[in-house]
């Protein structure tokens, strides 16, 4: 019955196709087809390594019975969340109308034209400990629908126009200083679980982007960061065999994890281990982690064409059964006898981007010559499959199949960001120049889609600073469904921060100050929701603690690179700049600062060897000190 499903880019579709179910994927027919039958609408939203995704389809997707009544009584559709990132939001915001406990398989209910008029999450197939089964989930929508309708349409109109109202809501205030930062780091440390590390009680995840932001505070901030990554790394949550890090454990104490390991968190918690190490080589434990991570990217998620997977299963067949985390709890010798879980080869622009950056950025903190040419592979895949000639970004491919599905802001300054962190450690210009492109269109989308909505807009709105070229997700907009992006942070950075950082970072490189503006804009619009609430705003903090942070640049100029590609690693000098603390370190040669200059990044500009040598450019804001030879030298310009 799911025949529409066969062909689909998405692996979890797929996985349904030969359920009885008569899925839909997400698009105008399967609301077409709610109005012309006039019937509720059923939008599954889950993901290839979800376990409780897979279990609901287990007990009751495939059941013939239950198909029955779902293909008598509803048009159903099922939806990727990871392809479609705008459309889960939108319904996760819909179903916390109806029930606290948010996460996935997402179960919404909604009339034909999309509105939700109830939802859950996983329902079993039989009541237990209060929760009714699906089939009477399915039952009692089907009999409301018949015989209250009216009541129903009223509840999703009332859900929509508070989800728009709420949307209108303004959180901005000015950029945080240092106290209020410092304020924002306390607030997570009272937060800290003394015992176990990580932060509040079970369920407990990473929540990478929160530790970045630690990492970039002095002190207790960094100290707090240190520590709980340690004790992810040696708690169950890690695989001690290959290095991956698990998606979230449901203990206190990290045990009994869901076995399921994204590129985000991994990708994520890589740049925090770089980040830690930097300017601390000799921090032995961080390093181990941080190898280890890179190397479970490398050998597991990166596929063979160069892009990134975008997570690896929780389940595998084990001695011939279906079993979550039997794999992963097996030593090394056994695992050599068993199938690995499989790998969601989607592959996802945003996400990719993130681990670009990451092990861009890893491979100068661990001097990991492997790590950069990881990231080089993944950014040549993404811009050759996923950037369109005309510049438009598409958001998800797998096995040459390119996704309908429409990019998110995320995929846009995702992706910018991770080649700038590559340009810097490449000195490839081509790299920055794409990144500004992509910048340049989200500021230009941002006004065009301004200028469209100013007459309908409400008073206190205010535009958007970055937008998707193309606006949003089209079936969503056509029925008033689509949301202002989501600025919150849990897994990752959110789009808005992701545009800004990379506007930050083209700023710091000379770009211009329009970038600045912007990124310190979009950051005002946030800053009142993230002191209010910093677990879920990260990285936006840690994009703050930048702006609160003097400013210093530093260019060095090599005579040549190694094969790799990487400066030449044995040079004092090179080796000074890597320790030291500044904004941005690019280390280039003559001829790429040159391409850099040309290509309009002001800081590049006369950056050129001392007598046939290496020489150091150290600035402040642009403003420059006399190049200096060596790195006692270099190190006498610190403050």
């Amino acid at each position: 019955m799911g025949a529409r499903l066969a062909d689909a880019v998405s692996p979890y579709l797929r996985a349904h196709s030969g359920n009885p179910v008569d899925w839909f994927p997400w698009g105008d027919a399967a609301f077409a087809a709610a109005r012309r039958r006039d019937v509720p609408v059923l939008i599954s939203i889950g993901y290839a390594t979800c376990h409780w995704c897979h279990v609901m389809a287990r007990e009751s997707f495939s059941d013939a019975l239950t198909a029955h009544e779902l293909n008598a009584h509803f048009v159903a559709i099922k939806v990727d969340r990871e392809e479609h990132p705008d459309v889960d939001s939108s319904y996760l915001a819909a179903a916390s109308a109806f029930t606290r406990e948010l996460g996935w398989p997402l179960t919404v209910f909604a009339t034909p034209d999309g509105r939700a008029f109830y939802a859950g999450t996983y329902f079993p197939p039989l009541p237990q400990r209060g929760m009714p089964s699906f089939r009477q989930v399915i039952a009692a929508v089907g009999e409301a629908w018949r015989e209250r309708r009216g009541q129903l349409e009223e509840t999703a109109s009332a859900v929509a126009a508070a989800l728009a109202e709420a949307s209108l809501a303004q959180t901005a205030g000015p950029l945080p200083g240092e106290a209020e930062l410092t304020a924002a780091v306390a607030a997570l440390a009272a937060d800290e679980d003394r015992v176990h590390g990580g932060f509040g009680r079970a369920p407990k995840f990473p929540i990478a982007p929160v530790l970045g932001f630690l990492a970039q505070r002095a002190g207790e901030g960094r100290a707090l960061a240190r520590r709980t990554l340690l004790a992810m790394a040696a708690s169950p949550l890690r695989d001690g065999v290959d290095g991956g890090f698990f998606r979230y454990a449901t203990r206190s104490d990290w045990s009994d994890p869901h076995y399921e390991r994204m590129l985000t968190d991994n990708a994520l918690l890589l740049d925090v281990a770089a980040e830690l190490a930097r300017g601390a080589s000799d921090d032995d434990e961080v390093v181990a982690v941080g190898r280890g991570i890179a190397g479970y990217l490398i050998e597991t998620l990166q596929l063979p064409e160069g892009g990134f997977a975008s997570a690896q299963d929780s389940e595998s067949m084990v001695d011939g059964v279906r079993t979550e985390g039997g794999y992963a709890t097996a030593d090394a010798e056994r695992r050599r006898t068993l199938e690995p879980p499989p790998l969601d080869e989607k592959v996802l622009t945003g996400w990719n981007g993130l681990a670009i950056g990451a092990l861009a950025r890893a491979s100068g903190a661990f001097d990991a010559s492997d790590a950069l040419v990881a990231a080089r592979r993944a950014a040549e895949f993404v811009l050759a499959a996923h950037l369109a000639p005309d510049g438009t970004v598409r958001r998800a491919s797998r096995d040459g199949l390119m996704s309908s599905a429409r990019a998110a802001l995320e995929d846009v300054g995702m992706l910018a960001d991770g080649l700038l962190d590559l340009a810097v450690a490449t000195g490839s210009v081509q790299d920055a120049v794409i990144a500004r492109r992509l910048i340049d269109a989200s500021l230009d989308a941002a006004v065009d889609q301004a200028a469209v909505g100013a007459a309908v807009a409400e008073p206190g709105a205010a535009p958007a600073v970055f937008a998707v070229p193309g606006g949003a997700d089209p079936v969503l907009a056509e029925r008033g469904l689509a949301l202002p992006t989501d600025p919150a942070e849990g897994a990752a950075p959110s789009g808005i921060t992701a545009c800004a950082t990379a506007a930050w970072k083209l700023w710091l490189l000379g770009a211009g100050d329009r970038y600045r503006e912007a990124a310190e804009e979009a950051m005002r619009r946030l800053a009142g929701a993230a002191l209010e609430r910093p677990i879920a705003f990260g990285a936006a903090l840690e994009l703050m603690t930048r702006f609160a942070t003097p400013v210093v640049q530093l260019v060095v100029v090599v005579p040549e690179r190694e094969a790799t590609g990487r400066p030449r690693a044995d040079d004092e000098l090179v080796r000074a700049a890597r320790a030291a603390e500044a904004s941005v370190t690019l280390i280039v040669t003559e001829a790429e600062a040159a391409a850099f200059a040309d290509a309009g990044f002001e800081l590049l500009e006369g950056r050129r060897l001392l007598d046939g040598q290496a020489a150091a450019y150290r600035c402040r804001e642009f403003v420059c000190a006399l190049p200096v030879a060596d790195a006692a030298a270099l190190d006498a310009l610190a403050p």
